[in-house]
């Protein structure tokens, strides 16, 4: 079980979960205790939707709704992607195969140094 959670998937999931749980509080909280329903929650919002708390509050709703909405759409992205380009998983690179590269080797590069160059006069 805990190895699922290791996952891309399940940290994707867990992180929409935790956000739209926030999201959902943030609002539930601030409709009961910023602008209730009926008339008078009407008339008290007029008082308390400008109260730092109530500020607070919207702006926990807005981030957590970025938030929600941004694991949504990297996770619709992944299955596209996904789905047009199949993952590289297994496939050996050269460097992985014991490929000797130009640095590897230890081939010097020609210096810049402004030092190590000659003038003419």
């Amino acid at each position: 079980m805990f190895e699922f959670m290791r996952s891309p998937l399940a940290k994707g999931i867990i992180s929409a979960l935790i956000s739209y749980s926030a999201h959902y509080t943030a609002t539930k909280a601030y409709s009961t205790a910023c602008v209730p329903d009926g008339v008078y929650g009407f008339l008290q919002g007029l008082v308390t939707s400008g109260s730092p708390v109530c500020q607070v509050g919207i702006q926990v709703m807005t981030a957590t709704q970025v938030s929600y909405s941004t694991v949504i759409m990297m996770g619709i992205s992944r299955l596209i992607l996904d789905t047009v380009a199949p993952s590289s998983e297994g496939v050996k690179t050269p460097s992985s195969e014991g490929v000797k590269t130009p640095s590897s080797e230890g081939v010097k590069t020609p210096s810049t140094n402004p030092s190590n160059t000659k003038q003419e006069t």
